[in-house]
């Protein structure tokens, strides 16, 4: 099938499925971009835990993260696992937005982009999550999930780089920040409910019930 017939075909039958997820879990814009850091090697529950640990503490925000010691952040966040990374990439995504807070930096999507990846611990998944659900600003965040879909609909090969597979999306999908934060959350629910790692539910899926 063709690709671009695919990519909407599942957009619209993942849609139909499951519904609006209204993805990213997170009251303001600083727990988003907390919590796509934490979330990295980690499952939402015990980002979950961290995130309570931190606001029980009142140190949800950026700025307290800039101020307040690796230790102490360290302690917090241990919850989500491979803690003292994470609280050298915390802190260090801290200064940056608190650095540039009166800058329009959505002005310049790919700038900002190119920014968000030189701080370290950020990566294309977690730079794009922090784009997209942080600043409505749209590039299609792809995950161990999406990957998989696509593999196994033949929809791209074992070794296609994040950017291709990106590309994809921003070709094929018109690019609504909207859209594609529905998109990536369906991908997600489908991977974890029926398009498992191991034992996939292939006879149940929506994807089968819906033709493709």
């Amino acid at each position: 099938m063709d690709k671009e017939i695919f990519l909407i075909k599942l957009y619209e039958i993942l849609l139909s499925s499951f519904g609006k997820q209204n993805w990213w879990p997170g009251e303001t814009r600083d727990e988003i971009i907390i919590g796509a850091v934490l979330t990295q090697n980690t499952n939402w529950k015990n980002v979950e835990k961290a995130i309570s640990n931190l606001k029980t503490n009142n140190c949800l925000s950026l700025e307290c993260l800039r101020n307040a010691s690796s230790d102490t952040i360290a302690s917090l966040i241990r919850p989500a696992g491979f803690y003292k990374q994470k609280t050298s990439t915390l802190k260090e995504i801290a200064y940056y937005f608190t650095n540039n807070f009166n800058r329009n930096i959505k002005k310049k999507p790919y700038k900002f982009r190119e920014e968000l990846l030189s701080l370290k611990g950020i990566g294309n998944e977690t730079g794009d999550s922090i784009l997209l659900y942080a600043f409505d600003i749209p590039f299609f965040v792809v995950d161990a999930y999406t990957k998989r879909i696509l593999i196994r609909h033949k929809i791209i090969g074992n070794h296609d780089s994040y950017l291709e597979i990106q590309s994809l999306f921003h070709s094929f999908i018109p690019k609504n920040a909207y859209v594609y934060n529905e998109y990536h959350a369906l991908m997600v629910k489908l991977g974890k409910e029926y398009c498992l790692k191991k034992e996939p539910k292939c006879n149940t899926c929506p994807i089968k019930k819906g033709g493709l």
